[in-house]
């Protein structure tokens, strides 16, 4: 059985798309249908930016006004990792000028203040996030890229079961750790 991102992997190669992949923060291991390269080669090189890192101090605003400017005219931009990694205010001017032609986002970095409760009634208090949103060629999903039934019954499934290993083992099958040999 293929694993499902490696088959999402082949139905983006099978478009004809070149995927290339930036190491640094982590090891990947490359398959022969890739290739790497720096941030900068990529941002220059890529009709769409998707980020797929953590927040960490060295990703934080790692697409800032000076990688935006390395990028392509009318680059799609696609954020569903971490709001933080986005300058929001240089994206928005690089909207406004045309330089990022589409912005999708799942997360926004002060989404605490916008999502998870009905605001329906209230006034909105980010400017930046209204001016996001009168964008024709911005699209927001409110951090649900997750929320579909599958993946709620995967996270309480796992939650149960690290739950119960631990209660018998002292140990959770995924239980999280910080590397020591972290590069910055």
């Amino acid at each position: 059985m293929v694993p499902r991102n490696k088959q999402r992997i082949r139905w983006v190669l099978a478009l004809g798309l070149t995927l290339t992949l930036v190491l640094g923060l982590t090891s990947v291991a490359l398959a022969a249908d890739f290739r790497s390269g720096a941030l900068p080669e990529l941002l220059a090189a890529a009709d769409i930016v998707t980020l797929h890192c953590p927040l960490m101090p060295a990703t934080h605003h790692l697409i800032n006004a000076e990688q935006i400017a390395r990028m392509k005219v009318g680059v799609m931009l696609i954020n569903t990792s971490r709001g933080a990694l986005l300058d929001t205010l240089a994206v928005t001017q690089a909207l406004k000028a045309g330089q990022i032609g589409y912005l999708g986002l799942d997360v926004y970095e002060e989404e605490a203040e916008l999502f998870f409760e009905d605001r329906s009634n209230a006034v909105m208090q980010d400017d930046v996030f209204a001016r996001l949103l009168t964008f024709p060629n911005v699209l927001i999903t409110s951090h649900q890229a997750f929320f579909t039934r599958n993946a709620m019954n995967a996270i309480a499934e796992t939650t149960l079961a690290n739950i119960a290993a631990f209660a018998r083992d002292g140990m959770a099958p995924n239980q999280v750790s910080i590397p020591t040999n972290r590069r910055e």
